[in-house]
């Protein structure tokens, strides 16, 4: 949990660079994010150096030559700001050509995920005020575990949410913990987001094992999996790979597999059968020529569209007997289109669809306003859906506008318990705000998945008095307003 010194600090640290001249908040997170490695690199090489003038042994990996030491965070922050600008931003002679920022670029893999993706990253800082501005309020802060470095940059982004277009790229964290604690990731997992961006469900996955499993880490075995295979992101975008590898080496997951491709496309054929548990929210607008697709995806489900894509992938990408939640706009729920129609048989038909999760339009505000459902299926290419449960989410525990204020009552903790004693449904009439619905029936609806289709309604009938006995009563008011008028007028005489 974030502390209100803690987001002082960040807020102080995003309106200096507003008002430094970078309004775009995406450029203002890569900015805060270079700035925040280039401290965890001497912070690193620190702790080694200290660890080997205790043991006595020669450090292994380093980050910095002696004739390199400028470069390092701990130097640099106490030059004046004209001389920290020039390290940023001129080549230094006798420190290999480099500035501080093309040193960072250098370091390669062996910083961990985020120094591997930095091919293209650019110095936007404009001015030596505002850096050495940035670059104080930076140091202090205090990111002595890894709860705090992770809240930290969670608020960080956060602040994408709330600043307009570039919202899409985040999903609020309380859905994404919601589907995490249905799918319950188990030991054994391998977790894969086809559409990462700042890597939230990740990172949601790793939380979850770290609240209810701490245990398993004791297991030498879980530990090297957990460090190793056990995360993939797939992103195309270079800005957001940084961000989401950043994200994740902050939460603890130093070597996660992050893969900087277009997901749906032919140079990702070879992405299938690998993972036991997809979480995402892929993107929902837009459309795909066939000739960019790959075409086993387009033999799941033939269409440009690309949430209809995406759910063709997820279904390639599982192993069998492998879960995924996944958000989808509405549209997919209720289709006609062939395409539509073609993806909802094949999860219920030939795969096993478990749930269906409607959510309020205004989940997603303040920056979109689309109706958005959960689905949580399981690949079993062989079938096995006898009945799928609905659930109506009214309240996410957030208003509905673009204040997104907290509020009481959130349906989300009823959802994860019911959806695990699924059993204890059965009973549960159709005027309810769960229910389970047989596939038949399902299946004579030409597959429809919307909630509306199969919940039902009970109008309560309202009496009214006869017209005469309303007319009489309106007289009778009218007679006691001339009389109490009648009566002030008298008063005041």
């Amino acid at each position: 949990m974030i502390t209100g010194e803690l987001r002082n600090q960040v807020d102080k640290i995003w309106e200096s660079f507003w008002t430094g001249g970078i309004a775009n908040p995406l450029t203002v997170i890569e900015q805060f994010t270079y700035l925040l490695f280039i401290r965890r690199l001497d912070e690193r090489q620190l702790l080694e150096e200290n660890k080997a003038n205790i043991t006595g042994v020669a450090m292994g990996e380093t980050y910095y030559t002696t004739k390199q030491n400028r470069f390092r965070w701990n130097s640099f922050k106490h030059a004046d700001p004209e001389v920290m600008f020039q390290l940023f931003t001129i080549p230094q002679v006798d420190a290999d050509n480099l500035t501080v920022f093309e040193h960072m670029k250098s370091i390669g893999d062996k910083a961990g995920v985020f120094a591997k993706y930095m091919r293209g990253a650019t110095f936007m800082i404009p001015t030596p005020r505002l850096l050495d501005q940035v670059v104080q309020m930076i140091d202090k802060i205090k990111m002595d575990d890894r709860d705090t470095k992770g809240d930290l940059y969670e608020y960080l982004l956060s602040k994408i949410a709330s600043s307009g277009k570039n919202g899409q790229f985040r999903t609020p964290r309380h859905i994404i913990k919601m589907m995490v604690d249905m799918t319950r990731p188990q030991q054994d997992d391998t977790i894969c987001d086809p559409a990462c961006g700042t890597a939230g469900f990740l990172v949601g996955a790793r939380n979850y094992i770290d609240e209810n499993h701490q245990d398993w880490f004791h297991n030498k075995d879980f530990r090297e999996h957990f460090n190793t295979d056990m995360y993939t992101g797939i992103e195309f975008d270079a800005t957001m790979l940084r961000i989401g590898a950043m994200n994740l080496q902050l939460h603890g997951i130093e070597k996660p597999n992050l893969i900087g491709k277009d997901s749906l496309s032919e140079g990702n054929a070879d992405i299938r059968e690998q993972f036991t548990l997809v979480l995402a929210n892929p993107p929902f607008k837009g459309s795909l020529d066939y000739d960019s697709v790959d075409a086993s995806i387009l033999q799941t489900v033939k269409t440009k569209k690309t949430e209809l894509l995406f759910l063709g992938l997820m279904l390639r990408m599982l192993k069998t007997g492998g879960r995924c939640a996944v958000i989808v706009p509405d549209g997919v729920l209720f289709g006609s289109s062939k395409a539509h129609k073609q993806i909802r048989e094949e999860l219920v038909d030939h795969q096993k669809l478990e749930a269906v999760i409607s959510m309020p339009s205004g989940v997603f505000k303040p920056y979109a306003g689309v109706s958005t459902a959960v689905l949580l299926f399981t690949k079993t290419n062989s079938g096995g859906t006898d009945q799928v449960w609905f659930y109506d989410m009214q309240n996410d525990g957030f208003s509905l506008d673009d204040k997104r204020a907290e509020v009481e009552g959130s349906n989300i903790p009823d959802i994860v318990e019911r959806f695990g004693n699924l059993t204890d449904e059965a009973g549960r009439k159709r005027t309810e705000q769960s229910f389970l619905v047989p596939v038949a029936e399902i299946k004579a609806n030409d597959w429809d998945l919307s909630i509306n289709r199969y919940k039902e309604i009970v109008y309560e009938e309202v009496k009214y008095d006869p017209p005469a006995q309303i007319i009489a009563d309106i007289k009778q008011l009218d007679s006691e307003r001339a009389d109490a008028l009648k009566m002030l007028e008298e008063m005041l005489k």
